[in-house]
């Protein structure tokens, strides 16, 4: 998947614009925050499950670095203005769960490596859009078939991902 969003980079001719600088930099200062919390975590907190949620700290963080590439290639399909089919919460909550086991023992420098890795490219991938991109709209189907627009699913997808998971990592440590 990392291919096709750097492939994606290169193909996309249009100028980038302000919008889409002002959602790359935010979804950056979100991954940043994430890092930074991360690094502080003791091996213990690492550890520790969210409440509600049940994966560890550390499952946490890698999760959202590792679908990065996902939310920026759903954006893409919008971007080019075909639809977003076949996405269900279901399926995302048996994607996470897989992640969750899959990943259980993930280092700390693993993830963080992987956060800052994945949130450079999908930022240099935003920055690459066009206001008509970001405009783009298509029925998404983990909307209920809604039209939504490429900056919608950008911005509640990539952008706010790691503000969500770090809110509730702070809530967990009562930080």
């Amino acid at each position: 998947m990392s291919s096709a969003v750097s492939q994606a980079v290169a193909v996309t001719s249009e100028v980038s614009t302000g919008r889409a600088n002002g959602l790359a930099d935010r979804l950056e200062q979100g991954a940043r925050a994430l890092a930074t919390l991360a690094r502080e975590l003791t091996e213990s907190e690492w550890q520790t499950r969210v409440p509600k949620d049940g994966r560890k700290i550390g499952v946490m963080i890698h999760h959202v670095a590792s679908v990065y590439p996902l939310e920026i290639q759903l954006a893409q399909t919008l971007a080019s203005g075909q639809p977003i089919d076949g996405v269900t919460s279901e399926m995302v909550d048996h994607m996470n769960a897989d992640h969750a086991r899959q990943h259980d023992a993930v280092t700390k420098d693993e993830a963080i490596d992987l956060l800052l890795r994945n949130s450079e490219v999908a930022a240099a991938v935003i920055r690459a859009f066009s206001d008509r991109e970001l405009d783009q709209a298509a029925a998404v189907s983990l909307y209920s078939e809604a039209p939504l627009t490429c900056q919608f699913v950008l911005e509640d997808h990539a952008v706010r991902h790691s503000y969500h998971h770090l809110a509730r990592i702070r809530r967990a440590l009562k930080r």
